[in-house]
Order: C-alpha cells, then structure tokens, then sequence
C-alpha cells in the first residue's frame, strides 16, 4: 500500500490511507494530506498580551486567544494537556477564516483587542487555517501572534512569516537527545526563532524549566549562548515548572530559576521569571 508523507514538520510522517499522523491532526485521504482540525475552535478567550507570555508586544493590552487541538511533541510535563492531547472531542466551535476577521473586529470594538493569538495548543499544524486566515485579519487591521513550539519545516514557515507580527517561541531544551525524546526536534525549533526574528518578526522565546530535563547548567549556557548571537534583544522567558499531565516531578525549586537567570543576564538584556507568585 502506498504511503503519502506529511511534510509539515520535522516528524515526516508517512500515513498509509485513512492514516493519522502523530500530532492527531493530519490524515492521508485518497492520496492526499488532509488537515482534521480546520476552523474547528476548542477554546477561545480574551487574555492579556502578556499571558502568552509577550512582554514587549503592545504591553497592558489584550488579544482574542484561540485554540484548536492536537499537538507535534509529546511532553509529559505538558501544561495544556486536555487541549493538545484532547482529540476532536474538545471542539466546541467551527469558525471560518472570515467569521474569525470579523470576531477579531468585534472584539477589538468592544474590548480594545489588538488581534488574535493562535495558542493554547499547537497553532502550527493548524497551517492551512493560518494560510487562509492570518491575511484576512492583517487586512482588518488585526495583529497576528502565534504561541508555538516552532515544530514546523521551513517552507511552510516560509510562507506564512510574511503575515505574523509577534510569536512566542518554546525552547524546550538545548539537548537534541532529550529534545527526541519529547517528540521535537532541537534544530526546527532554533530554525524557527532564527527565521522568525531575520523575517522582522517580534520574537519572545520561553523555557519550561523543568527538573532533570531543562534545568543543566552547561546546557542552558548554550542556549542562552546561541540565543544572544541571534539577537540579545530577545525577551527570554523561564518558566517554573509545576507538576502535570505524565510528569509528576516536584516544582522548580526558586533558587534554580533564580540562579539561570543570573547566568541569562549575563549576555541577554531581557530575561523574566514566570509561575513564581
């Protein structure tokens, strides 16, 4: 039987007909790569810019928030777990690229809403709903941000740069091994924030600081390392890790995440403490 490989992350899945692919959201339909979650809307919000985390895009101002399910890694520590490891089960909405643009200018009417994040779970693999989508709103004045684990191959990403204005980017790691074993890939996702910030895009880059997975010295000196030869302006996010989903590691202790932001600040200018309060 042939197999159809899907070609927008780097896990190339080759899905035999009627196959899904590991992300729950792709299917191979009589030789083609179809997308299962198209328009269809799981949950929706108003947040702050600065939940996504943005701290340095339209700081104080709110942004409609959307998701759909399905994720391209498989963290045991995941924070959104029932959304991206959810399942079609979870939608709750079918919203089309137009009835978006125009919720998107109701709510910025109303509200004082600056555009749309595409968050929650993994916007990404939603890719033809942001193609058809993400110019639509830039068309109705609408800012576009994506909250995204940056698990995308460069064509695809490519092609929709052109139409985002801020995204938040998961490192998860600086080890590719353990990388791996999370399902992503260390490379795609530093591709992404490079791509990201040379297209002009505002970029804000977040580390789960995660106990026996992110929390090694030596490694998150290369990260913070690889990071400032991007740029040092990079907003850089570490997050305190709380018990989730697989993972039931006890919390972050403090003092290592105030110890790798000392180690941060040393060659980045904008490093941020989260889940701390």
């Amino acid at each position: 039987m042939n197999k159809q490989a899907c070609n927008l992350c780097p896990h190339h899945c080759a899905l035999a007909e009627g196959q899904v692919g590991f992300c729950h959201t792709r299917r191979n339909e009589g030789g083609q790569i179809k997308s299962l979650n198209y328009g269809k809307v799981t949950s929706l919000a108003i947040d702050p810019i600065e939940k996504k985390p943005l701290y340095h895009f339209y700081p104080g101002s709110v942004i409609l928030s959307l998701g759909s399910f399905g994720c391209n890694m498989a963290c045991p520590f995941c924070q959104n777990h029932t959304i991206s490891q959810g399942g079609e089960r979870e939608v709750r909405w079918h919203i089309s690229p137009e009835q978006l643009a125009e919720l998107a200018q109701e709510t910025s009417q109303q509200y004082g809403s600056i555009g749309v994040a595409f968050t929650y779970n993994e916007p990404l693999l939603s890719y033809e709903y942001l193609r058809d989508t993400l110019p639509l709103l830039h068309q109705a004045g609408q800012k576009n941000v994506l909250v995204t684990n940056g698990q995308i191959e460069e064509e695809p990403l490519t092609e929709l740069l052109p139409y985002v204005d801020a995204m938040n980017i998961d490192l998860k790691t600086f080890a590719e091994k353990t990388y791996a074993k999370l399902g992503g890939s260390l490379q795609a996702a530093q591709r992404t924030i490079q791509m990201a910030a040379e297209a002009g895009v505002h970029v804000e880059v977040t580390t789960l600081v995660v106990p026996g997975i992110s929390d090694a010295i030596n490694e998150f000196c290369a990260e913070v390392d690889w990071l400032a030869a991007v740029s040092r302006e990079i907003p850089l996010h570490l997050s305190r890790y709380f018990p989730r989903y697989q993972c039931k590691a006890p919390a972050t202790p403090l003092d290592k995440l105030y110890e790798l932001q000392r180690i941060a600040q040393k060659c980045m200018k904008y490093v941020y403490l989260g889940n701390v309060g």
